[in-house]
């Protein structure tokens, strides 16, 4: 029965590794257990309102990269349960070895894969000289690749917000009730970079879920808010006299289809139209479209 405990810890750091690489390693990809900690988060965070609701995201990303910690500390400290006392050397004056031996492998495995290495407890000669070492190299690995997923994160906010504040100001300025004139030349290349600014947001939406969950309380920062006054500028501009304003305006409304797309596959939104799901994507962060 020895092997249940190491074969249960190798599953975890297994199914761990395979939740880190869809995470972060695979395009377009989220892994199970972190889109679960995520949306459970998520779901949470419609209880609360105010400022507190606004630490949703951060809050949820800090839980995802709590739960890897905890998992990898507990499949290793697994691997190590059945080899302790006799698998380690202890230091001379040490308690550790007459303690509880769960406890002692658990102490083992934060140690390492902290990197601290007291030193007061070290494998004994054999197997348990290469998987301590693989540990501190995991836990090196694991903090390194979560403070680049949080420094990909931030930019990727960054320009959504920015963004969302140049829709508002476009809604600030009536550009709407400007798309009908049919001698202007400046309007079809304002919705033109409003589609390339739509089309970066969606790859970055594709590429880092994540920041789904990131709520904005401020309506002008907030593209869930503001992005439904970009599909009625697309509106008004397909019915324009002018030649390019009409293009403009269809490839502003592709750009939001494909955004849309993206809400509806990958996130629990399941209306029928660009206008329904925009809605919906305002309404789930607690804001009202502008328009």
């Amino acid at each position: 029965m020895d092997w249940l405990a190491p074969a249960a810890g190798v599953a975890i750091i297994l199914f761990l590794l395979r939740d880190i690489f869809h995470t972060l390693g695979h395009p377009e990809g989220q892994g199970s257990l972190s889109r679960f900690v995520l949306s459970t988060i998520w779901r949470m965070s419609r209880l609360r309102v105010g400022r507190l609701a606004r630490l949703t995201g951060p809050v949820a990303l800090l839980s995802v990269i709590i739960v890897w910690g905890t998992l990898a500390v507990m499949g290793w400290a697994l691997l190590y349960w059945p080899f302790v006392p006799t698998g380690f050397v202890y230091a001379s004056g040490s308690s550790a070895g007459s303690s509880n031996h769960a406890l002692d492998a658990l102490y083992i495995s934060m140690t390492t894969i902290s990197t601290l290495g007291f030193g007061d407890i070290v494998p004994a000669p054999g197997w348990l000289r290469i998987i301590t070492p693989l540990e501190a190299l995991f836990g090196f690995a694991l903090l390194t690749v979560t403070v680049s997923w949080v420094l990909q994160i931030y930019p990727a906010l960054a320009r959504r917000r920015a963004l969302a504040i140049r829709l508002s100001l476009l809604c600030r300025t009536e550009l709407h009730t400007r798309l009908g004139d049919a001698n202007s030349v400046l309007l079809p290349g304002v919705l033109d970079l409003l589609s390339t600014n739509i089309i970066q947001a969606r790859v970055d939406l594709s590429e880092y879920s994540e920041t789904y969950y990131f709520r904005d309380d401020d309506p002008n920062t907030s593209l869930a808010a503001t992005l439904p006054y970009a599909a009625e500028l697309a509106r008004i501009g397909a019915t324009s006299s002018q030649s390019d304003m009409r293009l403009a305006a269809n490839l502003l409304n592709c750009a939001l289809e494909d955004f849309t797309g993206i809400l509806k596959t990958r996130f629990p939104h399941c209306d029928a139209n660009v206008s329904e799901l925009l809605s919906a994507f305002a309404a789930d962060h607690g804001n009202r479209p502008k328009s």
